[in-house]
């Protein structure tokens, strides 16, 4: 690895490499992507040092115990980490992500439960250290939110929040039922990799409706009383994206457009590579029997994720953004078949 990495640097210091634009990002990616693997394999050589040194001292009669577990937790945590970064390995992995969130049939309950889920991603991005932006969000009638568009800007985005397409499902004590019945929710998550320059969309002028209104909700009075908000639908393929954040009736309109190139080179990405049908099983009917992930707040807590079979009894650290654990093993069982503890036990 090293050796390759000597050859990118010789590569990169050659007068004309920047003339080739496409091929320079390329190089660069490859560089980090290198770089990050020799660095990540120092720093593994390091903690096991740091480990035999301790089970040294541990002989000597010292009392190190805690610190024994103490690493030995950090050093799995760090090679999971790891590992999930060489999972990632589809051409769109490294981009930013546009997470979409609809709630599923159920009124009021459904919409508090899909912002829930913004939260949760929210969250998610901020352990990470990713840059947020929410571009749309529609507020439900009584609480929760009708949809939401999040934009989520950090090193692999795409590729980690992949695990997160499909349906989820809650099952809680509802706060809105003076019965205090158990409900059981609904709400889709959709993904898509984030558009850059080095990627062509072409998009004909003709092939668009643009319309214009006033923004809801929160935002400030010259947000709610002028036609800001913009919504574009594609006609050729029937999707839609709006934005609503900004101020700016021009600025709303070119977030929205990005978000429209996102969606129209995802569409074309699964199409062009045979993977529609995840797609469409992603798009099936919000409600039971379609979901990818449950949420079980009463009778009993437990999150599991359907798919991977990974489980984890703190519900509402899963829901504050501690979703690495779900996405590493939605990663090794999409590349390898195999379910959460198979490949070894899992906390």
């Amino acid at each position: 690895m090293k050796d390759q990495l000597a050859k990118i640097e010789l590569q990169i210091s050659e007068p004309d490499f920047w003339n080739d634009s496409a091929l320079s990002q390329k190089v660069m990616r490859e560089r980090k992507r290198m770089t990050s693997v020799v660095e990540s394999d120092q720093e593994l050589s390091t903690r096991v040092e740091d480990l035999d040194a301790f089970f040294e001292l541990a002989k000597e009669g010292e009392d190190v115990e805690s610190d024994i577990a103490s690493e030995i937790s950090t050093l799995t945590n760090r090679i999971d980490e790891i590992e999930t970064t060489a999972l990632l390995s589809g051409d769109n992995d490294h981009r930013n992500a546009l997470v979409v969130i609809h709630p599923g049939a159920g009124g009021t309950e459904a919409q508090d439960w899909a912002e829930m889920l913004l939260r949760m991603y929210l969250r998610w991005a901020e352990r990470r250290g990713f840059k947020t932006n929410i571009v749309d969000r529609q507020e439900g009638d009584e609480a929760g939110i009708k949809s939401a568009s999040l934009e989520i800007e950090g090193e692999y985005a795409y590729g980690q929040l992949q695990s997160e397409i499909g349906v989820h499902r809650l099952v809680r004590i509802s706060p809105y039922d003076s019965a205090a019945r158990r409900h059981t929710s609904f709400a889709s998550v959709f993904v898509y990799p984030e558009v850059d320059d080095d990627i062509q969309v072409d998009i004909k002028t003709e092939d668009l409706r643009i319309d214009t209104y006033r923004s809801g909700g929160a935002g400030g009075q010259h947000v709610n009383t002028t036609d800001s908000a913009v919504r574009i639908t594609h006609l050729p393929t029937n999707i839609v994206v709006q934005c609503q954040n900004e101020r700016s009736q021009h600025k709303n309109k070119s977030t929205a457009m990005k978000m429209l190139q996102s969606r129209i080179y995802d569409h074309e990405m699964r199409k062009k590579q045979a993977e529609s049908d995840e797609l469409e099983a992603g798009k099936s009917a919000i409600n039971f029997g379609s979901q990818i992930r449950n949420y079980v707040l009463a009778p009993y807590r437990l999150a599991k994720d359907l798919r991977s079979k990974l489980d984890a009894g703190d519900v509402e650290k899963v829901l504050d953004g501690d979703l690495d654990p779900f996405m590493h093993s939605y990663l090794i069982w999409r590349k390898t078949g195999k379910l959460a503890g198979e490949d070894r036990e899992m906390e």
